[in-house]
């Protein structure tokens, strides 16, 4: 296994340059944290790095750790994720004080083992946590990408999810408003991100989109959990995975470099940051583009609904 000071030594030559902007939604734990943790360190703190995400004592935390420079600049943005209305609201606030954006980084999650479960929205909160927030806020930033690319610099956005651990889906009920299950929302969850992508790539071909897998890693993911049964858990998973799963700091490495070795275009990678292309991949031009009507339509929420 390669260590983790051979995985960032890898990573430091990859770094931009130049002072660059990175959003970290679900910034204040697991792998989004380490992330955003290893941006800063990779960039000797000469960054721009907005945590995005609902706990801010957390977030505070964190960027009381992260490295300095003249130029840099750390910020604590508050979202729930599972309201698309809170997404507006915090991409404008973002946007207020950061016309461009360099790299988008989406690892929020939401572990609960309810059925169906609809916020006053009617979107199933753990599918907006996987999906819906993440299309919804890839399409408020893209100005701001945009603007980043135009200035001859990255413009890349990373979705750490499930790529190659996704399954069929259902355009006959997207959303899975009547066919819910835990089984159907992990299987079309990891697809509709790969549609989500390779979609958003075919409207904007000048930028980066990637789906990511970060395999088995050591995280805190169950100690948000609604059921206390499910917090108590949570801990015993980390000690049934030890053996083969990565740190959130090793995983942080592997996913950076599915970011920087990708150029313009639409990308899935594994746990090692390398590109899986079409393994297990599912979907068809026809339903990529109806579950794009789909987003457009069940995202369409005003700020003051």
């Amino acid at each position: 296994m390669t260590s983790l000071s051979a995985l960032r030594a890898l990573n430091i030559p990859l770094a931009p340059k130049y002072t660059p902007v990175g959003v970290f939604v679900g910034g204040t734990s697991g792998i989004g944290q380490a992330m955003a943790e290893s941006f800063a360190r990779m960039t000797d703190g000469k960054a721009t790095i907005v945590i995005v995400g609902r706990n801010k004592t957390a977030a505070e935390s964190i960027i009381s750790t992260l490295p300095r420079a003249a130029d840099s600049t750390y910020e604590f943005v508050s979202c729930d994720a599972t309201l698309m209305r809170n997404v507006v609201a915090a991409s404008q606030d973002i946007l207020s004080r950061h016309p461009k954006i360099n790299f988008l980084v989406m690892s929020p999650g939401f572990f609960s083992i309810k059925g169906f479960n609809p916020t006053d929205e009617g979107i199933d909160r753990k599918l907006a946590v996987n999906y819906y927030a993440r299309w919804k806020f890839i399409d408020q930033f893209l100005p701001a990408l945009k603007k980043a690319k135009d200035d001859g610099e990255d413009a890349k956005v990373f979705s750490v999810y499930g790529a190659g651990r996704g399954g069929a889906i259902d355009v006959n009920d997207l959303g899975l408003k009547k066919t819910y299950s835990l089984i159907n929302s992990s299987r079309s969850g990891p697809t509709y991100n790969d549609l989500m992508m390779e979609e958003y790539s075919r409207r904007n071909p000048e930028l980066t989109f990637t789906h990511g897998f970060p395999g088995a890693v050591l995280t805190n993911f169950g100690a948000s959990a609604e059921s206390t049964v499910l917090r108590f858990l949570a801990p015993l998973r980390n000690v049934a995975l030890k053996p083969f799963a990565s740190s959130p700091a090793e995983c942080a490495e592997y996913m950076w470099q599915g970011v920087f070795n990708h150029t313009t275009g639409a990308f899935r990678t594994g746990s090692k940051g390398q590109n899986i292309g079409k393994e297990r991949y599912f979907g068809t031009d026809d339903q990529r583009q109806l579950l794009w009507e789909h987003s457009v339509t069940e995202t369409n929420i005003s700020i003051l609904a």
